[in-house]
């Protein structure tokens, strides 16, 4: 069975990866590209929406520019590379897409288009709108203006985000490995490739950080940690080979991230969410409170990270490690005031009455 037939899931996001696009000399592999685009065109016909997350800009515009290291030799080639090579890309895609009798639409995004709620809302708008029309949304990162600071940095995280603000029920990772194994295949050759993965955190170790083409910035890891984005907003991820011709054809081999019971659109954007601005410290007692549904209070918090303003997202990290994110009631001075203070202390602590929660539990999300 094909990798998220119409029949099966009714809008899906396919992540293509820089080698599969960019030949090592820097061109456009455009006779594969052609056999995914008939792919795209045949699913579209058949009543699938699709928007295509595409690396490959800062490739090809490291050819064209004649910059070393692909590019990717300081942060100012990459965004000049990108500047250049995203005209090409989306040229390409333009053109075979054109020749299916389908209309492909460019969107830029940085992370913070999604990682802000009101920019996040209007690219998801923007998403369903273009959908809706029968157009092919194709997305990258807006590397000519991202920094190291603020960007994904991978494709992977990216299309993940996108299938979240798009309501996709399937994303396809279309790379040069064909699914997770339980060690690297590169140097273990008696690796075992793992068909089905139920639960995440039962293979996070398994990942490895490295891109076995090295044209591109994502590795395992990445796509591990958009599995745990994507399937936790609901959408069920695969990491399949595009090392063939028509890899949306047929019974391709691959690794599938079961999908977990979809969470709220806000709750799911929350445990998305990839920056965060601090962190807040919570004992035993809380973390068992925060993992029954309830709010975050002073009392159980104990320790905070970072400079954080009323509104800013956080993390929450337990005696065992993470827990989840939300909205920060306090900003990070206040936070620090009321560690471990009951409720009926805060307003003499504070001088005003308090709000009920350090983080709320309808703006906390469990990771």
């Amino acid at each position: 069975m094909s990798l998220f037939a119409p029949l099966a899931c009714h809008r899906i996001v396919v992540k293509v990866g820089s080698a599969l696009l960019v030949a090592p000399d820097g061109s456009v592999r455009r006779d594969w590209l052609a056999t995914l685009v008939a792919d795209i065109a045949e699913r579209i016909a058949a009543g699938q929406q699709i928007a295509i997350v595409s690396s490959g800009a800062i490739a090809l515009g490291a050819r064209r520019l004649g910059l070393a290291k692909g590019g990717r030799a300081s942060l100012e080639d990459a965004q000049a590379a990108a500047a250049t090579g995203q005209i090409a890309l989306s040229q390409t895609w333009a053109e075979l897409l054109g020749a299916h009798g389908l209309t492909a639409a460019q969107m830029l995004v940085t992370l913070g288009d999604l990682e802000d709620r009101r920019r996040y809302l209007n690219a998801a708008a923007t998403l369903g709108r273009l959908l809706g029309l029968g157009v092919v949304p194709v997305i990258n990162e807006n590397d000519s203006v991202a920094t190291e600071e603020i960007r994904f940095g991978d494709n992977d995280r990216l299309a993940a985000r996108i299938a979240q603000a798009a309501g996709a029920s399937g994303v396809v990772l279309l790379s040069d490995v064909d699914g997770l194994y339980d060690a690297n295949p590169h140097t273990h050759p008696d690796a075992c490739h793992i068909a089905r993965v139920e639960r995440i955190e039962a293979v996070s170790g398994m990942a490895d950080a490295g891109s076995a083409s090295g044209m591109g910035s994502g590795g395992m890891v990445s796509k591990v940690e958009a599995a745990r984005i994507a399937t936790a907003a609901g959408a069920a991820l695969a990491i399949a080979s595009g090392r063939i011709d028509h890899p949306l054809r047929g019974d391709v081999r691959h690794t599938l991230f079961v999908a977990e019971r979809s969470a709220s659109a806000r709750k799911a954007w929350l445990a998305g969410g990839l920056t965060a601005r601090g962190s807040i410290h919570v004992d035993a007692g809380a973390a068992e409170a925060l993992l029954h549904g309830g709010s975050l209070l002073a009392a159980g918090a104990t320790r905070v990270e970072g400079q954080f303003a009323r509104g800013d997202l956080v993390t929450i990290d337990g005696p065992a490690g993470r827990l989840a994110r939300g909205l920060a009631e306090y900003d990070a001075t206040e936070t620090a005031r009321l560690l471990g203070r009951r409720t009926e202390e805060q307003a003499d602590i504070l001088g005003y009455a308090p709000r009920a929660a350090l983080v709320h539990r309808n703006h906390l999300a469990l990771i």
